[in-house]
């Protein structure tokens, strides 16, 4: 594993520099092209820091993991802190209030009944080296989904808020009228999982595949892994798309408008 590992990304000064070089590139095309979604937003500071950060992170993590494989209090202490992040980052990303840690309950109604019913039935032991990486992969499919569904769902609230009042003139309830618009803008957040799924192995061969394949594992081996990764990656982001949509849609993850500096949802 080591040597195939080696040859496909040798670590040494050489990639270091390169990584360097890629992060500076994207962070110039973000300024030159001003890919940004406002002027308070300063996307290319935002794409260092998330490259330094990574960098950082990856190095603890590595120093880390190896007492968390082999100790059961760290791998749980280890895997809460992987879901801790994700709501933080979640939350932030979509309400910028008190609500973001209302995104524990997609993300988790999400991941927590799969990697339960995972162990459960023993198809990934309890075990770190095993359950880090598919409660991982998990919960960062949650995490992105969440961000996508909270966001787009919320735009479009915002923009169609006449269309909201419309229908509640028309009878409609405050939450189905919400609901009405921001599901299908919401539902989008799955077209990434989706196209992935569709396209895996003719497009891109993803990391669990080519994990499995330098841990020494055969293709058929490897295909198997895999797939199992991306149907479960579906089963939990279209529950964590369709709790974001319900909050969305009781106003419990929301933005104060000027006029509702002071209130919550409800």
């Amino acid at each position: 594993m080591t040597t195939s590992a080696a040859s496909l990304v040798p670590v040494n000064p050489t990639l270091g520099v390169l990584l360097a070089v890629l992060l500076l590139v994207a962070a110039g095309v973000a300024a030159r092209f001003r890919l940004r979604p406002d002027s308070r937003t300063h996307r290319p500071r935002e794409i260092v820091v998330a490259g330094v950060r990574a960098a950082a992170q990856l190095a603890l993590v590595s120093l880390v993991i190896n007492w968390a494989v082999n100790n059961l209090l760290a791998l749980l202490g280890f895997l809460l802190v992987m879901f801790a992040v994700a709501v933080r980052t979640a939350g932030r990303r979509i309400t910028e209030n008190h609500t973001w840690w209302l995104t524990a309950a997609p993300i988790g109604a999400g991941v927590v009944p799969v990697v339960a019913a995972l162990l459960l039935t023993g198809l990934v032991p309890l075990k770190g080296v095993a359950l880090i990486p598919v409660t991982g992969i998990l919960i960062g499919g949650a995490l992105t989904v969440t961000v996508l569904a909270g966001r787009r769902g919320l735009d479009e609230l915002s923009q169609r808020h006449g269309e909201v009042e419309a229908a509640m003139a028309l009878g409609f309830l405050d939450r189905e009228a919400r609901l009405e618009i921001a599901r299908p803008a919401a539902s989008d957040a799955l077209l990434p999982g989706l196209d992935q799924t569709r396209t895996v192995g003719l497009v891109t061969l993803p990391g669990a595949f080519v994990g499995m394949l330098l841990a020494g594992a055969s293709p058929l081996m490897a295909g198997a892994v895999q797939l199992f990764v991306l149907v479960a990656l579906m089963a939990v982001q279209s529950v964590a798309v369709a709790v974001t949509v319900e909050l969305l849609a009781r106003h419990r993850l929301y933005r104060p408008s000027p006029g509702d500096r002071g209130g919550g949802g409800g």
